[in-house]
């Protein structure tokens, strides 16, 4: 038995041995016997973000068993008998991180840390602390860029290339967990190109260096000092799983948000599906891979290059595309006006077609401070869209009149209360939605914790859906 229990103590020892062993070669090859010097070399690019946000509510100073449930028969009851206590503002404080992009203060952060907040602080690792400016942000990426001014130069970042990394590369993520300041962890890079349905343009880099609430924005670096992405989002429960940006991306966006105030993406206006092996086999396909041409824009590049319904895409600018989702990530990589070549299959017949590349429309960087149309939608955790004869035909719906939902977010409010893309939104709160424009101006006057009440055209069907906006768009596990 004593043979036993120290043959499964010794199971249990090795795994941890053995990581341990080939994370100090690995750091042996670089020139150190320890990470300490690495991690004091980084340290000082790396900052915390402290976030203060006001939103509003009723406070009855009592705690209910159903505090945050609709239909409170608490509230109801003080409603009754005291009347209807006024609206509060309170305030809400968050924590992130964020990495120096350059030596005159500006700072790289995740959107969804700084977000409707009403003051940025940013703490650098010497404990200074500075207010931050909003230059930009850019929802689709999640990334935003903040400028302090220092009393000094600061140490910026050294940029690598994420294109160049290898699954198994040995990274380190410093920042800010839990609000407990700098925190160094290690690990590998465990896969890449990962997409968690966050939004078109997902191309992570996944790692098991722990990454954790307060972590986002943060930096990760590979063992040259070199920075390779940008910790972003976690999987709620999940241990040892971790996303970052890819650097290239993110520099990308950086640079267009700091000199031109918006990033702006590539596009050839199309409409593509993913190709199943059952659509494959029907098209006499040898193997499920490329993009397949379900639309087009009238007018768009694509059309204008000659590209035809039903075909599919396999090359974009000499990169192979294999899958659906790697499309319109290549294609938003280059700027509007690029001269490019695509290669497409036609009836089995390979083509090359050239192609300029137009602008995405409507990538606007969020500048604002003040609850836009766009951030209510994402509140809800949806989003709409004009109904034009192209979407009509893509949702397969005869209405002309009123906004469409093209992504519902998992978890979200509207997902829990049952919107699905598709449904067309006809009123809301009893105000007739006749254009994306009528849309926005209704909700820009919703406020967080507001009951919002949709009538909702499905199929040949007609509902009311009732929600509330609380302004987070939840079950995004995001760090």
């Amino acid at each position: 038995m004593a043979r036993l229990a120290r043959i499964s103590l010794l199971s249990l020892i090795f795994p941890v041995v053995f990581i341990s062993f080939f994370q100090a070669a690995q750091a042996q090859q670089y020139g150190y016997n320890s990470l300490s010097p690495l991690v004091k070399q980084l340290s000082p690019s790396v900052v915390n973000i402290s976030t203060t946000s006001v939103s509003k509510g009723r406070n009855y100073s009592y705690e209910s068993p159903f505090e945050g449930r609709e239909g409170d028969p608490f509230n109801d009851f003080f409603d009754k008998f005291f009347g209807e206590m006024p609206e509060r503002e309170f305030k809400g404080r968050g924590l992130g991180s964020g990495f120096i992009f350059s030596e005159d203060g500006y700072i790289i952060t995740n959107n969804h840390v700084v977000e409707r907040a009403t003051d940025i602080k940013v703490i650098l690792e010497n404990d200074e602390i500075y207010h931050a400016d909003v230059i930009g942000t850019d929802p689709k990426s999640d990334l935003a860029l903040l400028k302090i001014e220092p009393k000094r130069k600061l140490p910026a970042v050294k940029f690598g290339n994420s294109d160049g990394l290898e699954i198994g590369d040995w990274v380190l993520a410093i920042g800010n967990p839990f609000g407990l300041g700098h925190t160094v962890t290690a690990g590998i890079i465990s896969a890449k190109g990962r997409s968690l349905g966050l939004g078109s343009y997902d191309d992570f880099i996944q790692t098991d260096a722990a990454i954790n609430p307060g972590n986002s924005g943060g930096p990760l670096f590979n063992f040259k000092g070199e920075i390779i992405g940008v910790n972003t989002a976690i999987i709620a429960g999940g241990q040892g799983i971790g996303f970052a940006i890819p650097i290239n991306m993110a520099k990308n966006i950086v640079a267009q948000l700091r000199d031109g105030g918006k990033v702006v993406r590539g596009w050839i206006g199309v409409y593509v599906q993913q190709i199943t092996p059952e659509i494959a086999e029907s098209i006499n396909l040898q193997e499920p891979r490329g993009a397949l041409v379900a639309d087009l824009t009238p007018g768009g590049p694509a059309e204008e290059a000659g590209v035809k319904r039903g075909d599919i895409i396999v090359e974009f600018n000499g990169k192979p595309i294999e899958d659906m989702p790697e499309l319109p990530k290549s294609v938003a990589s280059y700027a509007p006006g690029t001269k490019t070549q695509m290669k497409v299959l036609r009836n089995g017949e390979p083509r090359t077609l050239n192609i300029q590349l137009g602008e995405l429309p409507e990538e606007v960087a969020q500048e604002s401070r003040k609850l836009t149309g766009k951030a209510v939608e994402e509140g809800l955790g949806l989003v709409v869209q004009e109904i034009t004869p192209e979407v009509r035909n893509t949702f397969e719906t005869d209405i002309s009149r009123g906004v469409i939902i093209t992504n519902v977010a998992p978890g979200s409010t509207a997902a829990n209360a049952g919107l699905e893309p598709g449904d067309v939104i006809l009123e809301i709160n009893k105000n007739k939605i006749s254009n994306l424009d009528n849309y926005k101006k209704t909700m820009d006057s919703v406020s967080e914790g507001q009951n919002v009440l949709f009538l909702i055209r499905r199929g040949s069907t007609t509902i009311y859906v009732a929600l509330k906006f609380e302004g987070d768009k939840g079950g995004d596990g995001k760090g």
